[in-house]
């Protein structure tokens, strides 16, 4: 009689705490068997609290340290480039279908335009706050020869005369430094990349220093055009021929070339058959500025004993 009268007054907790109640045995202690039973559950409650809480900060300790390890850029991981040799004629529209009839340049190219719609409009904007929008480091040595992809064709006016050149046309049989600019904040990464080698190297005449003003948008490019008389006056004389002014769509090469932020300079070195054998982007530390004379000086030395 007592245990019904207790379980009677009772009925919250007999509600709340069934599955205890269930696994007493003595019937003649229910109230007991309750205390007891919610004893332990607030006590097991308190120690899976506990370990929670213990396991919160050692997951935020591991994240600080996963954070802190992904601070530090990693180096190049891939050659860059593309795998067809570069040429300055242009594709017909029967090469362009046959390209489409592929089924790999069709799904590299649905993968393309996925990754674009899900970027943002700004993406490129807010990487700049971290690390100067740099996602990776320039090598400290050259891209083995039979790993390294070629630089594909660019065309644009120059600002000697204003006619149509081609990279191809300029770059191949030298040792070529190729700087892809085009904002106020890109000319300073650039510089920061060439000024030693080409203080170096400018006058030897296996050397090729290539600027390429890249506006893609048509109406950066016509603001553009209305200062080619400055850009003249601050540009050497001597480089004239080889400063590119370029309207080419670079949509579909600019993963293969690592520019992945329209904003930020960047940088290759190509060896005599238009191969990049060494990349650099952003803002150049002292060890990338050097990293670049370094390499630039070999290949010029190998040509050099080649005869070429």
């Amino acid at each position: 009689m007592l245990s019904r009268t207790v379980a009677r007054h009772l009925p919250l907790r007999r509600a709340i705490d069934r599955g205890f109640f269930r696994s007493v045995n003595d019937g003649a202690l229910p109230y007991i068997a309750v205390t007891t039973s919610r004893c332990r559950y607030k006590s097991s409650a308190s120690t899976l609290a506990s370990e929670a809480s213990s396991s919160t900060v050692a997951s935020a300790s591991s994240s600080a340290a996963t954070s802190s390890k992904k601070g530090a850029l990693p180096y190049l991981p891939r050659p860059l480039g593309v795998q067809e040799p570069p040429t300055t004629l242009r594709k017909s529209w029967r090469d362009d279908a046959m390209a489409l009839m592929d089924q790999d340049v069709r799904l590299a190219r649905r993968k393309h335009i996925v990754k674009e719609a899900t970027k943002g409009y700004y993406s490129d904007l807010n990487a700049i706050r971290t690390h100067g929008g740099k996602t990776w480091i320039a090598p400290q040595t050259l891209v083995r020869e039979d790993h390294a992809l070629y630089f594909p064709d660019i065309s644009g006016t120059t600002l000697l005369d204003k006619n149509i050149a081609h990279t191809t046309d300029i770059c191949k049989g030298k040792v070529s430094v190729v700087a892809m600019l085009s904002t106020a904040i890109s000319e300073e990464h650039i510089d920061s990349f060439v000024r030693e080698t080409n203080e170096e190297f400018l006058s030897n005449p296996h050397y090729r220093f290539v600027q390429i003003n890249l506006q893609e948008n048509i109406a950066k490019a016509f603001l553009v055009s209305l200062y080619v008389s400055s850009l003249r006056r601050k540009i050497p004389e001597e480089l004239h021929s080889t400063y590119l002014m370029s309207k080419q769509n670079m949509e579909y090469a600019r993963e293969p070339l690592g520019m992945n932020n329209k904003h930020i300079g960047f940088v290759y070195l190509l060896d005599q058959n238009l191969r990049v054998r060494w990349a650099g982007g952003g803002l150049a530390t002292a060890e990338e500025s050097a990293s670049l004379r370094t390499c630039a000086k070999v290949l010029l030395d190998r040509m050099g004993k080649s005869g070429s």
